[in-house]
């Protein structure tokens, strides 16, 4: 089963975020929880954690993309 990893909306008018830096690498086994990425708003940096353990896979964006919010970035593969 694939679970999405989906940027957040961190603020309230916030529309999009800059992927700063993966911290996890694409075929990396993670932990639901850990740390996957930072992420940058207007106001505020960010790690984004896991939301299942597994492998990260499909990332679709690299580090300063700006990319909107709720959309799917990543997968984790269980």
């Amino acid at each position: 089963m694939a679970v999405p990893v989906i940027m957040p909306k961190l603020e309230m008018a916030q529309e999009t975020a800059t992927v700063v830096e993966w911290l996890k690498q694409e075929g990396e086994h993670v932990e639901k929880g850990e740390p996957l990425l930072t992420v940058e708003t207007d106001k505020v940096t960010l790690d984004i954690e896991s939301p299942a353990s597994g492998i990260l896979a499909g990332v679709r964006v690299g580090p300063q993309q700006v990319v909107p919010v709720t959309e799917v970035i990543a997968y984790i593969l269980q």
